[in-house]
């Protein structure tokens, strides 16, 4: 059972039809205490970093994440601020500590050129990692769909799974251990998204 993250943010809907459409079973979790009913754990995000993790922390589901995804290390995916939140801080009006389960920092995008607009909404060719197991049966070079003005920064390179150019290289996902996050939305890219997330449902890491 997938178990998607209701914090009060998020693209809910997309993501639990689109696990719904590749015939897993799939629940939106409203409350901490149902994430121990769940085996696999989706944290979706639209939106602002400041009021995600406010959210996150008043609901209880911060602590909770802890425990389930670091603590008994159950498979978990993040997408686009999903996967932002599991940074150390982010720089996105301010400065705010997030999660902290990676190395890493949230920055604005900066392109350097006036044609490359931010935020980035559309489709980007994408190159990943070939071992890693959350792109297997996908072609080189894919397009994914992404929409966002901030970057995941990390200081270990060995935990970018993917990246694409924006005027720099961008980081588009990330993964270790238990964990796997994407900048972009596998949930809005047509057939190789949806290959992403059947992925994740047979991995066992």
């Amino acid at each position: 059972m997938i178990g998607v993250v209701d914090y009060g943010m998020g693209n809910l809907k997309s993501v639990f039809s689109a696990f719904e459409y590749i015939g897993s079973q799939v629940r939106i979790c409203s409350h901490p205490e149902e994430l121990a009913q769940v085996d696999r754990i989706v944290i979706p995000g639209v939106g602002a970093i400041a009021q995600c993790i406010q959210k996150l922390k008043e609901s209880g589901f911060a602590g909770a994440l802890h425990d389930h995804v670091l603590k008994q290390a159950k498979p978990t995916m993040g997408i686009c601020l999903g996967m932002q939140v599991m940074c150390k801080v982010s720089y996105e009006g301010g400065t705010h500590a997030c999660l902290g389960w990676f190395d890493a920092e949230v920055v604005r995008l900066n392109p350097g050129n006036s044609s490359l607009k931010v935020p980035n909404i559309g489709w980007n060719q994408t190159e990943y990692d070939s071992k890693n197991p959350m792109y297997k049966g996908l072609p080189q070079l894919p397009d994914f769909y992404y929409v966002h003005s901030y970057q995941v920064k990390t200081v270990n390179p060995q935990e970018v799974a993917a990246s694409y150019q924006y005027g720099e290289k961008v980081t588009a996902s990330i993964f270790r251990d238990n964990i796997f996050a994407t900048q972009f939305h596998p949930e809005k890219s047509q057939d190789l998204g949806l290959k992403i997330l059947e992925n994740f449902v047979k991995w066992n890491p």
